[in-house]
């Protein structure tokens, strides 16, 4: 099944596409020439970008749960929650440290993050930041990201189809072939 075309209200991703948008992250840090000691990826939209840099960087992961997009399955911003610790690999939050998102929207969720943990964490040497989308209204620019989008879509991720399906419905849904059009 093919995506939709990408206008300036929706950008359609297929997993093949997503994948490759994280390998383009991880070259771009690579080619930057910075060289950390940890990644910590926000949940839950950077838990997948983190995790695949974290294995081809080699370097520990850790997972703070962030969360604003609730309402309306997702779909609007409310007010931010911060997890009140962080899950780490191999010691705590110190040295240069990335920090990784699918995307930075307004801003809003890196910039609290970033104050949050320079406070936090004072062996924090160093913080950059790595998304894969850049919004054009965002009030934040990150380090690193692979596009920018400049009119603000819905980005339309190949995981959005779970926020719809419960396990009740699972059975049904893998008959029909939902989970292979992605």
């Amino acid at each position: 099944m093919s995506l939709p075309a990408n206008t300036d209200s929706d950008h359609w991703v297929s997993w093949s596409d997503y994948h490759e948008l994280i390998e383009r992250l991880a070259l771009i840090v690579h080619e930057s020439g910075w060289k950390f000691d940890k990644i910590l990826c926000l949940a839950r939209g950077g838990v997948r970008v983190g995790d695949v840099l974290s294995r081809i960087y080699d370097v520990p992961l850790g997972i703070l749960a962030t969360s604003s997009y609730r309402e309306a399955a997702g779909t609007v911003q409310g007010t931010m929650d911060i997890a009140q610790y962080i899950t780490i690999t191999r010691g705590t939050l110190d040295g240069k440290v990335l920090l990784v998102d699918d995307m930075v929207d307004t801003g809003m969720t890196f910039g609290k993050v970033r104050d949050h943990l320079l406070k936090q964490f004072p062996a924090i040497e160093e913080l950059r930041t790595a998304v894969l989308w850049w919004k054009g209204h965002s009030k934040v620019t990150p380090d690193y990201y692979v596009e920018k989008l400049p009119t603000n879509p819905w980005i339309h991720q190949p995981f959005e189809d779970y926020d719809s399906i419960r396990p009740h419905q699972l059975e049904a849904w893998m008959r029909k072939g939902k989970r292979s059009q992605s």
